[in-house]
């Protein structure tokens, strides 16, 4: 079993830790511990491992499932790893729509053959006839995740309904990663709640700004949990407990005030942006959530190079697009702090007014 190096992990190491702003971040800024009762009482290991089972079952409704359907895990990214290790083997095959974050299509090439679906500028638009033209009979699994990352394309229900639909057709499990899916003012339903081949990924990184919790869940039929439980107790074992424990607050009462706080945030940076967009003619897709991706200014040979001299000039790091398989636009990240994003428009101005001048 071999996996590709991280490109954006590795770019953020390279990068992040040196920089004054961090304007490739792809979540809402972060909460302060303070909102919320920080006193979990013992710190032993979360028992059941999979979560408390109330707890579950609150969650589980959101998708019209049973807590047996839904067990908790150290974020989004072990969710994804433990959905594919439950529906994948060798000699099965894969469908990816990307671009996507690349543990989605990187995991399930470590373990048997994909293919790449791409959504296509300006407006990255699904075409489920060609995933369609891509399956497989010995398919055992499409991933998506929407809205998407890095292009912040919110995936239409009819669409998402058809994908799942071709995806049962063929006795196929539909992944998909809705981390973002609580950034949109109308979110639409999770895939999770479709049916039996329906499997949903998640956490309170994105939307909620807890990051620190490494808190997410995976849902989905119960043969799929059952695996997925399996595969766990070699991975965390069990979720945080002090996770869990701010995880209830936040999914409690205080959630809706969390949310509408924001989305509102959401709303009010993505305006800066698009000023932003529009003062230099770059082009985006209109994004859903709290990531752009933009084309790159006028000359700059690509994304590495306009990124790199951003960093190196301004102390600004963004994501270039090549990691996600563009070299022509750059991954913006605008859900920090207002005036850091206002600090960090500023720099990136200022680096592309001196290329001009050159």
């Amino acid at each position: 079993m071999e996996i590709e190096s991280f490109a954006l992990e590795r770019w953020f190491d390279e990068h992040e830790h040196d920089a004054d702003i961090m304007l490739a971040e792809s979540g809402i800024r972060s909460l302060d511990s303070a909102r919320f009762d920080t006193d979990p009482g013992d710190l032993g290991y979360v028992i059941p491992t999979d979560g408390d089972p109330d707890f579950r079952a609150r969650v589980a409704d959101r998708y019209d499932r049973s807590a047996d359907d839904l067990l908790f895990t150290c974020g989004t990214q072990e969710a994804n790893l433990l959905a594919v290790l439950a529906t994948l083997d060798p000699g099965d095959h894969a469908v990816v729509v990307t671009p996507t974050y690349q543990s989605l299509y990187a995991l399930p090439e470590a373990i048997t053959d994909v293919t790449r679906v791409e959504l296509s500028p300006p407006d990255w638009r699904l075409d489920v006839e060609q995933v369609a033209d891509a399956i497989e009979p010995n398919t055992q699994l499409v991933v998506c995740n929407n809205p998407n990352n890095p292009t912040g394309r919110y995936h239409s229900w009819d669409r998402i309904e058809a994908l799942y639909d071709l995806a049962a057709d063929n006795d196929a499990y539909l992944l998909c990663d809705e981390v973002y899916r609580l950034l949109a003012d109308d979110p639409l339903p999770p895939v999770a709640s479709l049916g039996e081949w329906g499997i949903s990924t998640t956490s309170l990184t994105k939307a909620y700004g807890l990051a620190g919790l490494r808190f997410g869940w995976l849902c989905g039929p119960p043969e799929i949990a059952d695996a997925a439980r399996r595969w766990k107790d070699y991975t965390t074992i069990s979720p945080s407990i002090f996770g869990q424990h701010i995880a209830r607050q936040a999914l409690g009462e205080r959630e809706d005030a969390i949310l509408d706080e924001n989305r509102e945030h959401a709303r009010r940076n993505h305006e800066i942006v698009q000023e932003f967009v529009d003062d230099h003619g770059l082009d985006w897709h209109d994004p859903v959530g709290v990531n752009g991706f933009l084309t790159i200014p006028d000359g700059f040979r690509d994304a590495r190079e306009f990124c790199r001299t951003v960093v190196e000039a301004e102390s600004v790091v963004l994501a270039p697009g090549d990691v996600f398989g563009f070299d022509d636009r750059f991954r913006i990240g605008f859900g920090l702090p207002t005036d850091e994003l206002d600090e960090g428009l500023d720099r990136i101005d200022r680096v592309i007014e001196a290329h001009t001048a050159e």
